[in-house]
């Protein structure tokens, strides 16, 4: 059987499409191997973001080339060019078999059937109806969209993904289904643009069974309220943006819409915004997050910001600083302003020094730790339902990495559990109460508030952010 690598890189969108291109790739029957030496070509899914994923993108093609040497390149590297006009990774690693574009599973097909034909008939896989997925078992992602339509000055995404195309809400919904019906209990909802769903297609109605519904942000997620119900499975919101319509969406918010909005910002100063060509301001947004967790007091908000933004001044940026507190963001992110090739804000005067944007983006987080190290105290006491993601045992004996509602996989931090019982399993549902916090992660045990575990067991627990 011939034998292919496969390397993912980049966000959860990457990933869902490596998931669809392993998945055809079985189909027709080619075997997914472990490891370089085994392959008969590998595959390489890039990211091609900010400088740091292209050097993470461009070694790690080049130590596919050097371990195996017949490399198919795909992804958002893949559509980006040099200076001169030419495609970069052809230009910087010229051996490869051929590169594609974003979410182009067809034409990375096509590359590995010219280069690697199965010249006779396979034993067919049998695949589960979900296809192969690359998250574990309890959780995944469901795109509903592909592309961009904003213009971020800082942002190439438009560029190396294209407009935003909605996907039907009919195939979303039983792209879904069949992911609950599988005993996945968490739907990760991703897209470039999560609040913009169905702007591209005018809000079409379509029949829904025998019902007539608009495809648009908040009857999606009423949708996936409905079906995800009878399963007891939770629904996370990823990246959306600061729309009014998402007033409509809060009163969803509960057992199953799970109360978290991870919703990037970017900045705080309507001056830097503007320059950024990001549609929000400070004024508005804590008015509107004021009025959101009047209606759902256990919201949790996730944001990223820009750090040191070109001509950011000193007062810009205090702006930041003080916006933070009063917004009481529960999860956030910095970066530190990297100028990507192609980008609008290349041209922006007013470029601050690696020095200044590093200290700056360090401030914001520093103050930003105080915060979360605060609300997450405040939930000392509390019972909560919780996701068993894994079991570790090491030197201070087992403990559980389980998420709450609030902690989203790989980008929030845990609810950890020491002494976990024999009988927990990872993908299983328990319920447990908090009994202490750091930074970044809550500390919790099995049983009632009134049995407390020893402050020795609990400091003992790792730190894992």
């Amino acid at each position: 059987m011939a034998s292919i690598g496969f390397v993912s890189l980049g966000c959860p969108k990457a990933l869902v499409d490596s998931e669809h291109i392993i998945t055809s790739l079985q189909q027709r029957g080619y075997a997914i191997s472990p490891n370089y030496q085994d392959a008969d070509l590998v595959i390489v899914n890039t990211c091609g973001f900010i400088d740091a994923a292209v050097t993470e993108s461009l070694d790690a093609i080049g130590e596919a080339l050097k371990d195996n040497g017949r490399v198919i390149v795909t992804g958002c590297l893949g559509k980006r060019e040099n200076s001169a006009g030419d495609n970069l990774v052809a230009t910087v690693h010229p051996r490869i078999l051929g590169v594609t574009g974003p979410h182009q599973t067809q034409e990375v097909m096509d590359l590995v059937s010219t280069h690697l034909p199965i010249d006779r008939p396979t034993r067919p896989i049998h695949l589960p109806a979900q296809g192969t997925k690359l998250t574990p078992k309890h959780y995944a992602y469901l795109k509903i969209s592909e592309g961009c339509s904003h213009s971020c000055s800082f942002c190439i995404i438009p560029d190396l993904r294209g407009p935003l195309v909605s996907r039907p809400l009919k195939d979303i919904l039983a792209e879904a289904k069949i992911l609950l019906d599988a005993g996945v209990k968490e739907l990760l909802v991703v897209s470039q643009d999560t609040s913009a769903y169905g702007v591209d297609r005018k809000n079409k109605a379509e029949f829904i069974g025998t019902q007539s519904i608009r495809a648009n942000f908040p009857n999606l997620v009423e949708q996936l309220s409905v079906l995800a119900a009878p399963y007891a499975a939770w629904v996370r919101l990823h990246y959306v943006y600061p729309y009014p319509s998402v007033k409509e969406v809060i009163p969803l918010f509960g057992k199953v819409v799970v109360p978290y909005l991870d919703m990037p910002l970017q900045h705080a100063h309507p001056e830097v915004l503007k320059r950024m060509k990001r549609p929000a301001n400070s004024e508005k947004m804590l008015e509107r997050i004021s009025e959101w967790r009047a209606q759902c007091p256990d919201l949790v908000l996730r944001s990223t910001f820009i750090a040191g933004f070109p001509s950011e001044t000193a007062t810009e940026f205090q702006a930041l600083l003080d916006f933070l507190p009063l917004a009481q963001i529960d999860r956030l992110g910095c970066f530190a302003y990297s100028p990507v090739e192609g980008a609008q804000a290349n041209a922006l005067e007013g470029a601050l020094s690696d020095e200044v944007r590093a200290a700056r983006r360090d401030q914001v987080m520093l103050v930003q730790r105080d915060i979360s190290a605060a609300r997450l105290h405040a939930k000392i006491g509390r019972t909560m339902r919780v996701l068993v993601d894994e079991l570790v045992q090491d030197d201070t004996g087992v403990f559980a990495l389980t998420r709450s509602a609030g902690d989203a996989p790989e980008i929030d931090g845990n609810v950890i559990v020491a002494r976990p019982p024999r009988h927990w399993h990872v993908g299983d549902w328990r319920e447990v109460t908090v009994i202490d916090a750091n930074e970044y992660d809550l500390i919790a045990q099995v049983g009632s508030p009134g049995v407390q575990q020893s402050p020795s067991a609990s400091h003992a627990l790792p730190h894992t952010r």
